[in-house]
Protein backbone atom coordinates (compact mmCIF):
# COMPACT_ATOMS: atom_id res chain seq x y z
CA UNK A 1 0.00 0.00 0.00
CA UNK A 2 1.47 3.32 -1.17
CA UNK A 3 0.69 6.73 0.88
CA UNK A 4 2.46 9.21 -1.49
CA UNK A 5 4.51 10.00 1.30
CA UNK A 6 7.97 11.97 0.20
CA UNK A 7 10.90 9.40 1.69
CA UNK A 8 14.31 9.81 1.71
CA UNK A 9 16.64 12.96 1.51
CA UNK A 10 13.09 15.13 0.46
CA UNK A 11 11.58 14.80 3.00
CA UNK A 12 13.13 17.07 4.82
CA UNK A 13 13.22 19.99 2.02
CA UNK A 14 9.76 21.51 3.40
CA UNK A 15 11.56 21.74 7.14
CA UNK A 16 15.02 22.84 5.26
CA UNK A 17 13.05 25.72 3.61
CA UNK A 18 10.48 26.93 6.69
CA UNK A 19 13.78 26.43 9.19
CA UNK A 20 16.31 28.23 6.73
CA UNK A 21 14.16 30.28 4.63
CA UNK A 22 15.89 29.78 1.26
CA UNK A 23 14.38 27.52 -1.04
CA UNK A 24 16.10 23.81 -1.71
CA UNK A 25 16.98 25.11 -5.22
CA UNK A 26 19.11 27.88 -4.17
CA UNK A 27 21.18 25.07 -1.74
CA UNK A 28 21.53 22.85 -3.96
CA UNK A 29 22.95 25.60 -6.39
CA UNK A 30 25.20 26.56 -3.44
CA UNK A 31 26.46 22.62 -2.99
CA UNK A 32 26.93 22.85 -6.65
CA UNK A 33 28.69 25.88 -6.94
CA UNK A 34 31.22 25.10 -3.60
CA UNK A 35 34.89 24.00 -4.65
CA UNK A 36 34.30 20.92 -2.46
CA UNK A 37 33.08 17.76 -4.06
CA UNK A 38 33.02 15.01 -0.82
CA UNK A 39 30.24 14.20 1.12
CA UNK A 40 31.33 14.71 4.31
CA UNK A 41 32.99 17.69 3.40
CA UNK A 42 30.29 19.67 1.97
CA UNK A 43 28.14 18.77 4.95
CA UNK A 44 30.66 20.02 7.09
CA UNK A 45 30.70 23.56 4.57
CA UNK A 46 27.01 23.61 5.13
CA UNK A 47 27.05 23.39 8.90
CA UNK A 48 30.01 26.24 9.46
CA UNK A 49 29.31 28.44 6.69
CA UNK A 50 25.65 28.31 7.20
CA UNK A 51 24.27 27.01 10.02
CA UNK A 52 22.58 23.71 9.00
CA UNK A 53 21.73 21.08 11.25
CA UNK A 54 23.27 17.82 10.34
CA UNK A 55 20.80 16.29 8.77
CA UNK A 56 19.37 18.92 6.89
CA UNK A 57 22.69 19.37 5.47
CA UNK A 58 23.33 15.90 4.77
CA UNK A 59 20.15 15.54 3.27
CA UNK A 60 20.82 18.18 1.06
CA UNK A 61 24.32 17.10 -0.08
CA UNK A 62 22.79 13.14 -0.66
CA UNK A 63 19.78 14.69 -2.90
CA UNK A 64 22.03 17.12 -4.51
CA UNK A 65 25.36 14.67 -5.53
CA UNK A 66 22.77 11.60 -6.33
CA UNK A 67 20.91 14.16 -8.93
CA UNK A 68 24.39 15.05 -10.36
CA UNK A 69 25.34 11.34 -10.54
CA UNK A 70 21.91 9.99 -11.84
CA UNK A 71 21.40 8.08 -8.73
Amino acid sequence: MTTGAVKGPASYFPSIEKKYGRPVAEWTNLIRSSPLTKHMELVSWLKTEHSLGHGHANALVTHTLAEDTGK
